[in-house]
């Protein structure tokens, strides 16, 4: 039998997990710059996770999923940025990262978000609708890796900026600042 899996909105309660989650998903990765826990806590330091995901699975946290605004050069409103999205090691590749995906962009366009961009494996995003995108570029970022959602059929041009905390390289000052939970959590079997 499958556990399974609920997906929910981060709580005070989650940090210490969604720290231990990130760090142990992306210790292995030689593209990251191990950063990504600092990101974490500079988003929320700063009031900026949007969408903030957990993943339990026999009431543990086993996964997150993080959204937040970014700014386009062309002055298009209400993109955001998918990331990080972690899983534990040995609850990867069992369609726990693509549920948290699905959630979050679900809940993105509930708050009538007009899309979504990341830094990512080239293949692995596709499969959500994610494309590399002419004329909309990160900067410093190879275009094979950076992609762009569309929900209302409008890409925008130029360049994407993401929000200041992923520059984050060490540990944040202690602040949370949740969002008020919606009442819009699922349960999926994994």
């Amino acid at each position: 039998m499958k556990p399974r899996m609920f997906i929910r909105n981060e709580t005070p309660d989650d940090i210490d997990a969604i720290t231990e989650v990130t760090i142990a998903a992306f210790k292995t990765l030689p593209i990251s710059q191990h950063t990504e826990q600092f990101i974490i806590e500079a988003l929320r330091a700063a009031k900026a996770l949007t969408v903030s995901l957990v993943v339990e699975v026999d009431n543990r946290v086993i996964g997150h999923i993080a959204f937040s605004p970014v700014t386009l050069s062309d002055g298009t409103p209400n993109w955001y940025g998918l990331g990080p999205v972690s899983v534990l090691p040995e609850y990867q590749r069992k369609g726990i990262g693509k549920a948290l995906i699905e959630e979050g962009l679900s809940r993105l366009k509930d708050l009538k978000a007009q899309g979504c961009c990341l830094v990512g494996h080239p293949e692995y995003y596709k499969q959500f609708g994610f494309e590399n995108v002419s004329g909309l570029v990160h900067e410093g970022v190879p275009p094979e890796v950076f992609f762009a959602l569309s929900f209302d059929g409008h890409i925008p041009q130029g360049d994407v900026n993401f929000h200041e905390a992923f520059k984050a390289d060490g540990p944040q000052p202690s602040a949370y600042h949740a969002r008020p939970a919606r009442n819009h959590e699922v349960t999926r079997s994994v």
